[in-house]
C-alpha cells in the first residue's frame, strides 16, 4: 500500500468519511485477495508453501468478510460495534498470520515474505480504521 494512495484516501476533514474510505479500501483489498486465493489456490499454495485446501477455505472466508466490510463502508454512518469487530478481526488476523509462520506453516521463501507483508497490511488497515473511529467525536 503506497503512501500516495493512503494520502489520497484519507484526505478529508470529516472523520466519518475517512473511516468509510478506509473500510472501503480494506474491503477491496480483502475481497481481491480472497478471490485470488479461490481462483488460484493450487498454484498459490505451491508458491507460498501453504496447502491448497487451506487457501481455498481462507479465500472463501476473505470474500465473505470483504463483502461485509464493504457493506459497512457503504453505510452513511457505519455502526460502531461492527466497525470495532472489523478492527479487532483485522488485528487478530495479523497476529495469527505471524504466529502461523512459527507454529503451523513451513512456507517457501515467497510465503515467508508474503505472510508477514499481508499481516502488516491488515494491521495497518486496523490502525487507520481505529484512528478514524476515535477521531469521530462521540464514538
Amino acid at each position: 500500500m503506497s503512501a500516495i494512495l493512503l494520502t489520497a484516501v484519507s484526505r478529508t476533514s470529516v472523520p466519518q468519511t475517512a473511516l468509510r474510505r478506509f473500510l472501503a479500501l480494506d474491503s477491496v483489498v480483502t475481497t481481491g485477495n480472497g478471490l485470488a486465493y479461490v481462483a488460484f489456490s493450487a498454484p498459490l499454495g505451491r508458491l507460498l508453501g501453504v496447502g491448497q485446501g487451506l487457501l481455498l477455505g481462507l479465500g472463501v472466508f476473505l470474500v465473505l468478510y470483504g463483502a461485509g466490510v464493504g457493506l459497512l463502508a457503504s453505510r452513511r454512518q457505519p455502526p460502531v460495534f461492527p466497525v470495532r469487530l472489523v478492527i479487532e478481526g483485522n488485528y487478530a488476523w495479523a497476529a495469527l498470520s505471524l504466529v502461523s509462520l512459527v507454529v503451523w506453516f513451513a512456507p517457501t521463501t515467497a510465503g515467508a515474505v508474503w505472510i508477514p507483508a499481508q499481516a502488516l497490511t491488515v494491521a495497518s488497515f486496523a490502525l487507520l480504521q481505529q484512528l478514524a473511529l476515535r477521531a469521530d467525536s462521540g464514538r
